[in-house]
């Protein structure tokens, strides 16, 4: 049964791979035996060290998801570089934190362009590519508890996220006919870059944690085995289903 999640032979693009749930998710797609194309507008050394280390390849790809020429270019490149793709997951994204009435039109458009339009996008541009080779595929979005709740001062973030979760719904119906497996992830609180405002404000900490069944926020690696799974042949009949990893957050 082990073999069945195994990823040998497979190249996986993750966006957003630079830190945080990006970076974890390459390392355990690199440790299931999949090769990995890691794309982010930073410095990805920290990611590509580990995954070489477990003797995959890594590409690293610097692109800025709101530029809409950048699909193409990832695509591109990665075909370039390993000759194919198997795995997309769509993990990059930005947070901006004002009250409704403050929000500005220039932080809406920028969420929602990297947050759901590049999601889709990407989508679009790999699953072409992949009917041009005649060959299945795997694309996980990476939604949000906010897929399912309206939060507090992020706005633009949950419509994008919320948008994620119908997303990745709608391309599961015209996909899944032709190989193609859509699923997402929804992370619940993680402690990664988005979530230190949260996590330095004692009293949002507290009610937080408060309302987590296990009792702790998330990790990076927390999310490993989802995404190896939804990138699997274990995972081949699941499609349009959005994987809550969330400690029990929405039992409560």
């Amino acid at each position: 049964m082990s073999s069945t999640f195994r990823l040998d032979g497979q190249v996986a693009i993750v966006t957003g791979a630079s830190r945080g749930l990006g970076a974890a998710m390459a390392i355990g797609l690199a440790e299931a035996g999949a090769d990995v194309a890691l794309v982010a507008r930073g410095n990805m050394r920290e990611t590509e060290r580990p995954v070489q280390a477990l003797g995959r390849r890594a590409l690293t790809i610097n692109a800025d998801l709101a530029d809409r020429t950048a699909p193409d270019a990832i695509v591109e490149a990665v075909l370039a570089g390993f000759g194919r793709a198997d795995i997309l997951v769509n993990n990059a994204g930005i947070i901006r934190r004002a009250p409704v009435l403050d929000y500005n039109d220039e932080d809406w458009d920028a969420v929602i362009d990297v947050n759901l339009r590049s999601a889709f996008a990407l989508s679009r541009r790999f699953a072409r590519e992949l009917v041009a080779r005649k060959s299945g595929g795997k694309i996980i979005n990476i939604a949000s508890m906010l897929s399912f709740q309206g939060g507090i001062r992020v706005a633009a973030y949950t419509a994008a996220k919320s948008g994620l979760l119908g997303l990745t719904r709608a391309l599961a119906n015209e996909l899944a006919p032709i190989g193609i497996n859509v699923n997402a992830i929804a992370p619940g609180y993680m402690a990664t870059d988005n979530t230190q405002a949260l996590r330095d404000d004692p009293t949002r900490s507290r009610e937080i944690l408060a309302r987590i069944p296990a009792g702790r926020w998330g990790t990076p690696d927390d999310l490993k085995g989802a995404v190896v799974f939804l990138a699997s042949p274990a995972a081949a009949y699941v499609h349009g289903t959005t994987l809550a990893v969330d400690g029990g957050w929405l039992c409560r």
